[in-house]
């Protein structure tokens, strides 16, 4: 325990700062009567182009390049900053209050899917895509989808909060998460050393999940973080990263729910990108810290 902080006997919440601190809390529940917009389509996407929430536009944006016209979304913005995951609309979708949820209603009953795991699974089975259909290579892509998602605090709730979100810098916290981001970086890279993708030879959803935050932090999310952790070293998660990075669908996907484009309702929305270098395959990295 540092010198500087002894724990009470019994913990009580108080604004920690930083820029989340005003938004959590200890507890669960909607804060606001607010129901949640609806569009036309058989997929209601209520998101942000955060590494999860992307790894369900890309999949959707994979589906439909692959010709698959039944699933068309659209794609809601929800503010987490400003408390748009805390309606009373999307909790009742996720009760977590995190983003992405989606809402199915492609069949007789809507229902909904929250966990961007959840999500990716749910799609791939459901339209038989980027998912195989047995084993071992279906435990494979299982198994690497679950990597991720139980690696993905320790990047994102970790080393990424501790770097750049904590109202204060400690030593201790960052050079622990940093450690582990690389050790997760080290483990995909031999991987990747083996195989094309991460559980074998053909894209799958599992590289979908795994992208968006090894992509995101080699390409210089968290002011450059790839400077300070090394990540060049790491040469076979790069080529890896920059396959899919040209990837058509990976490129829109990338686009959606965030300030480059708010909200998706069709592909026509990609014309109003003003930004057209977003639409590069070469994806570049800021120039400075």
């Amino acid at each position: 325990m540092s010198d500087t902080y002894t724990p009470p006997r019994v913990w009580s919440p108080d604004d920690m700062g930083g820029a989340f601190g005003a938004i959590n809390r200890p507890t669960s529940g909607a804060r606001e009567e607010k129901a949640l917009p609806v569009g036309e389509h058989p997929f209601q996407l209520y998101s942000l182009g955060t590494p999860n929430g992307v790894k369900v536009t890309i999949m959707f944006e994979e589906l439909l390049e692959a010709g698959f016209s039944d699933a068309e979304y659209d794609a809601w913005q929800i503010r987490i900053f400003a408390g748009d995951q805390f309606w009373s609309g999307f909790v009742d979708l996720n009760p977590n209050s995190k983003i992405p949820a989606l809402l199915d209603r492609s069949g007789p009953e809507p229902f909904r899917v929250f966990e961007s795991g959840a999500i990716l699974l749910h799609l791939a089975e459901k339209f038989d895509f980027l998912l195989p259909k047995s084993n071992p290579a279906r435990a494979e892509v299982f198994s690497w989808l679950m990597w991720q998602m139980g690696s993905a605090p320790f990047i994102g709730g970790g080393f990424g909060h501790f770097y750049v979100y904590a109202p204060e810098r400690y030593k201790y916290p960052i050079d622990r998460y940093a450690m582990e981001t690389k050790r997760l970086f080290d483990v995909a890279d031999k991987q990747l050393a083996r195989t094309e993708y991460l559980a074998g030879n053909d894209y799958s959803i599992a590289d979908i999940a795994a992208y968006t935050w090894l992509g995101n932090l080699f390409h210089g999310a968290y002011n450059r973080c790839d400077i300070f952790l090394g990540l060049d070293e790491y040469r076979n998660v790069e080529r890896w990263v920059r396959a899919i990075d040209a990837r058509p669908a990976a490129i829109r996907g990338r686009l959606v729910n965030t300030q480059a484009l708010p909200e998706r309702h069709s592909a026509a929305d990609f014309d109003t990108v003003e930004d057209r270098s977003l639409f590069d395959p070469v994806r570049k990295r800021p120039d400075t810290l």
